[in-house]
């Protein structure tokens, strides 16, 4: 164990329109592959996320926010 801990906050439904957890921000590769990956790339995942997850809510809040592009860029 590499001691990163995943994103996951237990809401796991994947948007059909942008491939991402609604939860967690991550794709279905990225959590499939969560538990076999390497710190570095764990943390490419956990920046990749935070970026998702400013598109999502610009505003940093839980009520603003409209998704924007698409989860796996």
């Amino acid at each position: 164990m590499n001691g990163i801990a995943s994103p996951c906050i237990d809401v796991c439904r994947m948007d059909p329109d942008s491939g991402c957890c609604q939860g967690c921000f991550r794709t279905l590769d990225e959590i499939a592959g969560w538990g076999r990956a390497p710190a570095a790339q764990r943390l490419a995942i956990l920046a990749a996320v935070e970026r998702r997850r400013a598109d999502f809510d610009p505003a940093g809040s839980a009520l603003g926010g409209e998704p924007r592009g698409e989860c796996g860029r």
